[in-house]
């Protein structure tokens, strides 16, 4: 396919400009130009019309037509005839060139300068219908000088002006996309493993400026995801790694010592390891969902009879006790799966920690559903509460917990499902023990 366009940005700007200024200026040389010609006409049209005026006076006072340029000696440039036609055709004469007063007959007069091309007319009859007046005027030739020297001027300076239009056009752009070009091959030099480059911020302060910061947001973005999902990678072959390693280490001693070991035993430690992995590689899965904000059916999700639904079928955990307080029975617009994993990743997370009682609290306030979660543990350290939402994060205390403590990956999850659902989840002040909020918009 032709390109009618040139594929630089430099010179169709250049060329768009220079035939947008040729239109503008064509147009108000036009203008300029009409303005100048109308006077002139106007005024050459007035002063025919005042000699018809006169004539008619003269002709209608009973002079004849042969008689008027004695009478109306002011000058010449009009004809007299029965007609509004050239009286002279068909009425052959010889006259001298310096003669100004052609007679062709009685009702027939031309006195010179008639004509002409520079001349403009006017007309009228007599009274009785009888004669018919021709003037002509001629228009001032200083002011056609002018308008004839403005038109010159205007013929040349017009693509002048157009041309200097579009090469200032090309040099403003070229400067600007000097920037751009820079950006450009920054860039084109920056590779997943060199995220931490940055292109140049001109000091321009326009958008060329908007772009390059937006590059480096963009930029900044990807190696925060990149570092991330490496680390994610390597905290899941991790995590992976120790019920595989378990498991491998049972079955080589069972198979080393099949005499010596209680096969029942093993079986249920290797089957122990096998959910272990098979709950990690589900949590897994569901955060490369939610990362790829992968859509999930919604819908109006009753938060206190999902509450009560949980609480009900949720097995005792030994020596702690789960209350609820519903205050109000909000509505929300979202997964009821994925809601009710959230409620069950902070209760299990809540009962890890309590001693004795973990509190469920539902509330509506300010357009927002509030879920809260306490318990009366030994709470969250400030400095923690930010990082316990990062994924594969256990605090100290509890990695050295008798139990697994989990993999890490709970309130990670919750954080994430409740941003896919317009909400936030974070860790509130608390008097004892932890206290996790749970905000959702009420549909």
């Amino acid at each position: 396919m032709i390109r009618l366009l040139p594929r630089s940005t430099r010179w169709r700007v250049a060329l768009f400009a220079a035939l947008a200024a040729a239109l503008v200026l064509g147009l108000g040389a036009y203008w300029f130009v009409s303005t100048l010609q109308s006077p002139l006409e106007n005024n050459a049209r007035a002063r025919a019309s005042d000699k018809v005026d006169t004539l008619l006076a003269l002709l209608n006072s009973g002079v004849a037509p042969a008689d008027v340029p004695q009478r109306y000696a002011k000058g010449g440039g009009y004809m007299i005839s029965r007609q509004a036609a050239d009286c002279s055709i068909g009425r052959a004469k010889q006259f001298p060139d310096d003669e100004p007063v052609r007679v062709y007959a009685p009702d027939c007069v031309i006195v010179q300068p008639f004509g002409q091309d520079e001349q403009l007319y006017s007309t009228a009859r007599t009274k009785d219908r009888r004669y018919a007046v021709l003037a002509a005027e001629k228009v001032d030739p200083v002011g056609l000088e002018t308008l004839a020297t403005a038109e010159r001027i205007l013929w040349g300076g017009v693509p002048a002006a157009a041309l200097l239009v579009g090469g200032v056009a090309w040099f403003a752009v070229r400067r600007s996309l000097r920037a751009v070009g820079g950006i450009r091959a920054e860039v084109d030099g920056v590779r997943a493993g060199d995220l931490g480059r940055r292109v140049p911020v001109p000091d321009s302060g326009d958008e060329i400026t908007e772009l390059a910061v937006t590059m480096n947001e963009m930029l900044a973005r990807l190696d925060s995801s990149v570092r991330r999902q490496s680390q994610f990678t390597a905290d899941a072959s991790h995590e992976l790694r120790t019920p595989l390693a378990s498991l491998r280490t049972q079955l080589e001693v069972q198979l080393a010592h099949p005499d010596r070991l209680d096969w029942r035993r093993s079986c249920e430690n290797a089957v122990l390891d096998v959910t272990r992995m098979e709950t990690l590689a589900a949590d897994l899965l569901l955060l490369s969902k939610l990362d790829a904000d992968q859509p999930a059916g919604t819908g109006p999700v009753a938060l206190a009879d999902l509450v009560t639904t949980h609480v009900a079928a949720r097995v005792a955990h030994d020596g702690v006790e789960i209350e609820t307080d519903l205050e109000a029975t909000p509505v929300v617009r979202g997964h009821a799966g994925r809601l009710e994993r959230v409620l069950r990743n902070l209760v299990d997370n809540a009962e890890r920690h309590a001693k004795s009682r973990v509190t469920i609290t539902l509330t509506a306030s300010g357009g927002e559903s509030v879920l809260t979660v306490e318990d009366d543990g030994p709470g969250i350290p400030a400095g923690q509460r930010e990082r316990v939402f990062d994924r594969f994060v256990r605090l100290d205390e509890d990695r050295a917990r008798e139990d697994d403590g989990g993999s890490g990956l709970g309130l990670a999850i919750a954080a994430e499902i409740a941003h896919t659902h317009g909400g936030t989840l974070r860790v509130a002040d608390s008097t004892s023990g932890a206290r996790l909020e749970l905000r959702l918009p009420l549909a």
